[in-house]
């Protein structure tokens, strides 16, 4: 079975695709094989970062790669936080940050639409292709639920009357931005 390197240090993240993807190819982690370094996102859009990050690999080693990188974009922000979603309250910041940060930029807004956007970047053989999925919905006006990760407790996806940090990850994983770009690998990587 073919390898595939999955550019990310994101445990949650790796296993995730490593189950998505168990029947179609053989995917191993950075830890895998002995790159243990931080890739800077200095890209000013998902697709570029998301190709910083697969080329660091692919220009150093060779390995056919794979990473991903993920916005959520508001509507009455001019789709912020956008690329800066990770760090959108500052570097060193947590998602509880963040998202404080979002809900006090949004007091007094009514349009609180919202997306999240995930783009994946393979290099395979030498070539780059991107894959992006997209789920849209709407900023809540505070937190909503325990689970998941990120802005999920404040983003309502369009069709739900829950949010992200209150959906069985079961459906969440079906509707996601992120789960919506792995389907799309997964097709094309069962094609090859």
């Amino acid at each position: 079975m073919e390898k595939i390197v999955f550019a990310t240090n994101n445990k949650n993240k790796l296993n995730e695709i490593q189950h998505l993807l168990k029947d179609v190819v053989d995917i191993v982690s950075l830890s895998d094989i002995g790159f243990n370094e931080d890739i800077a996102e200095t890209e000013e859009t998902l697709e570029g970062n998301a190709l910083l990050k697969s080329h660091a690999i692919f220009d150093k080693y060779g390995y056919n790669v794979f990473s991903d990188d993920t916005g959520l974009e508001i509507e009455a922000l001019d789709g912020k936080p956008g690329v800066y979603s990770a760090r959108y309250a500052g570097d060193e910041c947590l998602a509880e940050n963040n998202m404080k940060k979002v809900l006090t930029e949004l007091e007094g807004k009514d349009n609180r639409k919202a997306q999240f956007r995930t783009v994946i970047a393979l290099i395979l053989n030498g070539k780059e292709y991107l894959f992006e999925g997209l789920v849209r919905g709407t900023i809540m006006t505070d937190k909503q639920g325990q689970d998941g990760f990120g802005y999920d407790p404040i983003f309502q996806p369009d069709g739900y009357n829950a949010t992200f940090a209150e959906l069985p990850m079961s459906v969440k994983n079906e509707i996601s931005h992120r789960g919506l770009a792995v389907k799309k690998l997964v097709a094309f990587l069962k094609e090859l």
